[in-house]
């Protein structure tokens, strides 16, 4: 008799055992969602702001085990949108500012800065003319890729070059990184705190339907955690991006609309309001 319960109680600890094995892709035999079902199946608050654009927000209380407080722009490039990039070269300029002063339907942050001075610290060319050129000693990583912006109005999300930023071709480009997925391919990114640890964040992909996506995350609240580089990624994952870019983040992202204003929860006053709006260098509006 002792032999049976004692056959049955390993057979029970086996087969649980089993059934809770992990994947990366989550539990086998579970009901547990993996990160990228829970953005794909989430009801998405939306709102068109015009043909072509529509704007998107939801708040996550367990992607990536953590609350996440994220808005999406979604624009059809094949529509009659144009995507400009209004900038200071010294000082600094509110998204908020730069979207009314265009009058854009929406705008957001754009690339890295001098936070004490103002002006780009990446990379900037608009209209065959270079605005700047990557600050001497700017961390590679960070400016490994750019969006571009062509002669027909064609937005791309590219690497950079093997003979670098002033090669490019393309009369519009802002550098900024890391890159996120290119050719389809989610990249690897080195081990720094900067791709590791949570913050706001601000990123642009395009799919293979001509959709430009933005995604603005808040972060630095107990209501939003904010990103990794790799939980960055995965959005753009689940929305079938066949690349991104990371833009700057941290108190720098905000997300505009038109007749609504800031629509993100900003976090450079250190609340989760719409308040916390921060200056920076270059803002990415489309029109």
């Amino acid at each position: 008799m002792k032999a049976i319960k004692l056959y049955i109680l390993v057979l029970f600890v086996f087969t649980s055992s089993a059934c809770t094995k992990k994947t990366p892709e989550g539990p086998v035999g579970g009901n547990e969602k993996t990160d990228i079902e829970i953005i794909q199946d989430a009801t998405w608050e939306s709102h068109a702001v015009s043909e072509g654009v529509t704007w998107k927000y939801f708040h996550f209380d367990d992607l990536f085990k953590s609350k996440q407080s994220v808005t999406l722009f979604e624009v059809d490039l094949k529509k009659a949108v144009e995507i400009d990039i209004p900038y200071v070269n010294s000082g600094f300029l509110k998204t908020s500012d730069a979207s009314i002063n265009t009058r854009a339907l929406i705008g957001f942050n754009g690339g890295f800065f001098n936070t004490s001075t103002g002006g780009s610290t990446v990379f900037f060319k608009k209209d065959g003319k270079i605005i700047k050129h990557t600050r001497d000693g700017f961390t590679p990583y960070r400016e490994n890729g750019a969006m571009t912006i062509d002669e027909n109005s064609k937005v791309r999300i590219v690497e950079k070059p093997e003979d670098g930023w002033e090669s490019l071709s393309a009369p519009t480009a802002l550098a900024s990184g890391p890159l996120l997925i290119h050719d389809g391919k989610a990249l690897s990114q080195k081990d720094k705190p900067f791709n590791s640890n949570r913050h706001p964040r601000t990123a642009i992909g395009v799919t293979d339907d001509d959709r430009l996506l933005v995604f603005v995350v808040d972060g630095r609240s107990s209501q939003a955690h904010g990103m990794s580089i790799k939980e960055l990624t995965t959005l753009f994952e689940a929305f079938n991006c066949h690349s991104a870019l990371n833009l700057d983040g941290g108190g720098s992202s905000t997300a505009w609309v038109k007749n609504r204003g800031v629509i993100n929860y900003p976090s450079d006053n250190k609340k989760f309001d719409h308040q916390g709006e921060r200056g920076v260098a270059t803002v990415i509006v489309v029109k």
